[in-house]
């Protein structure tokens, strides 16, 4: 089938002939807008039909508004749908008037704004504002395609400039997808090592606890072995007294001197064992203090395996020159709270709640603070209500952790910039 134009009086004649030549339907087309009228989607150029369709109804829509005319669901895939949608576009139609409606309700503040404009000039800087990335794309070419002042030689250009977007915007999608995989990958290999860094961890502190139990009952065996020592030491002691109340009867004297005998080879039998027993005290004691260091040295080394694995803060304007106070927290993760803090741009300061720190600096503290932190797991109770009467009474910005750890700290300052950003914008 082909289609030929002829100028008529007052307009433009649409012929439809069929392959061989007979006229199959004939449709009168309107002339050139000179009113304010805006036109309608039938009455665009074919050429116009497929960008338009493509770039202002997403799929997703175009499908339901499909599945709605048609009275059922449309089985065709996204290219036939597309495909079909134009052709049943190109005449005015229950798809096409379903389609005209859609579109102006979902651009309709883009068409009240173009409707202000009043010559071919001004729709053109309009558009080149929209290409600017001030307005939407989408509403504003729709806008601009069907306004009544749209000549030949705007439509053409707005169209061009369209049809390169979608080229560039193609190759932009599949570069960025490119580097989203990669992303992917890259956070499953760091998800892995630290899972890997976690399991190995927890068997090394089940291992050193295991240990420390060990070494904890040996010491408390060698302890009771000491008492023990020192009561028959005791009871020695005890029984040499009695004999030298006894020393003035000669018999009495006598078994006196035996006994004693006796007691001096039983303490020479006493005293190596009393020796070995405190010096296995004492070794026990430095394994003990030995096993707790490297406990310790273990429980350092997470907030650092999560640091690594998780991604830096970055500077906020809102911090920027900010006392933040840290409440509480690990004495090991202070130094990685205080590198956080002070990579969002924040002045770091720090209290640990009333375990070590004098409790009454607790108050000149928080009154140099702008925002408090408090970890309330490594907290006292009296510290607790004291920070948050504080910033209750002074109406300090305060947010409360319940477990102390890096991430829970990145989470509290994310959640505090995005409050502070939603108010400055609510403000504006």
């Amino acid at each position: 089938m082909c289609e030929k134009e002829e100028n008529c009086q007052h307009g433009s004649a649409l012929r439809i002939e069929g392959l061989h030549g007979e006229l199959r339907q004939e449709f009168v087309l309107p002339p050139p807008a000179t009113s304010s009228r805006r036109r309608r989607l039938w009455e665009l150029g074919q050429h116009a039909l497929c960008p338009v369709i493509g770039v202002c109804m997403p799929m997703p829509a175009l499908r339901r508004l499909a599945d709605k005319v048609m009275g059922g669901q449309v089985q065709a895939d996204d290219y036939e749908l597309h495909c079909g949608v134009i052709s049943e576009s190109r005449q005015r139609g229950k798809v096409a008037e379903a389609l005209q409606k859609e579109l102006d309700r979902r651009y309709t503040l883009s068409l009240q704004a173009t409707a202000k404009l009043k010559s071919s000039e001004a729709l053109a800087q309009w558009w080149q504002e929209a290409q600017n990335g001030s307005r939407e794309l989408a509403g504003s070419f729709w806008a601009v395609l069907t306004h009544a002042r749209c000549d030949d030689a705007l439509e053409h250009k707005v169209l061009g400039q369209v049809h390169m977007l979608q080229h560039q915007i193609g190759v932009g999608a599949r570069v960025d997808q490119g580097r989203f995989e990669a992303l992917l990958q890259e956070n499953s290999v760091l998800s892995r090592e630290l899972a890997q860094a976690q399991q190995r961890h927890a068997k090394q502190a089940a291992a050193q606890a295991r240990q420390q139990e060990t070494q904890e009952a040996m010491l408390m065996r060698s302890r009771a072995e000491l008492i023990s020592c020192r009561s028959v030491l005791a009871q020695t002691l005890e029984q040499l007294q009695a004999l030298q109340a006894e020393i003035e009867q000669p018999a009495l004297r006598q078994a006196r001197e035996r006994r004693q005998q006796q007691m001096a080879q039983r303490l020479e039998t006493l005293e190596p064992a009393l020796q070995a027993a405190q010096r296995e005290a004492r070794q026990q004691a430095l394994r003990a203090d030995a096993a707790e260091a490297a406990l310790q040295l273990l429980r350092e080394q997470v907030p650092a395996a999560e640091e690594a694995a998780g991604p830096q803060a970055r500077p906020d304007p809102m911090l920027q020159q900010r006392a933040v106070l840290c409440v509480g927290g690990r004495p090991a993760s202070v130094p990685i709270y205080q590198r956080v803090i002070e990579q969002t741009g924040g002045r770091f300061l720090h209290h640990d709640g009333g375990e070590e720190d004098n409790p009454a600096r607790l108050d000149a503290t928080l009154a140099a603070a702008d925002l408090v932190i408090c970890q309330t797991g490594c907290v006292s109770h009296n510290a607790y209500w004291r920070v948050k009467d504080h910033c209750k009474r002074t109406g300090k910005q305060c947010v409360f952790v319940e477990t102390p750890s890096m991430s829970a700290l990145k989470k509290a300052l994310t959640e505090v910039c995005a409050i502070h950003g939603k108010a400055v914008a609510d403000s504006d």
